[in-house]
């Protein structure tokens, strides 16, 4: 999880992120977001509107083993972030290292997405 802080924190300084549910679901809609980055604790109704969305949109999503505090403390704001949406990912690789992290033992697949 300590790689994805990081990355999490690449993004915020050199790329383009939405933060909260609302700008989440609303750059959904739009088309804008490469990767969303879910809270364990984001409330259900929430989560599944973003699941639903984003697998409408082929966009995908990841749910954190981090609470929206945790969450909101990597992206450096004193509040708590249940969804983060990230536009442009900057110098962070993020996208790549989530991919091989999903992948099991026989190479599959296994991401939360599509």
């Amino acid at each position: 999880m300590k790689d994805i802080k990081k990355d999490i924190g690449s993004v915020i300084k050199t790329g383009r992120v939405c933060i909260g549910s609302k700008k989440v679901i609303s750059n959904l809609l739009t088309g804008n977001l490469k990767l969303i980055l879910i809270s364990n604790n984001c409330p259900n109704d929430i989560r599944e509107r973003i699941i639903y969305y984003s697998q409408l949109s082929n966009t995908h999503y990841h749910i954190t083993k981090d609470n929206s505090m945790e969450l909101g403390s990597v992206c450096g704001k004193p509040f708590p972030v249940s969804a983060l949406g990230i536009i442009d990912e900057g110098e962070s690789n993020i996208l790549a290292n989530l991919k091989k992290k999903s992948k099991d033992s026989n190479g599959k697949d296994k991401t939360k997405t599509r």
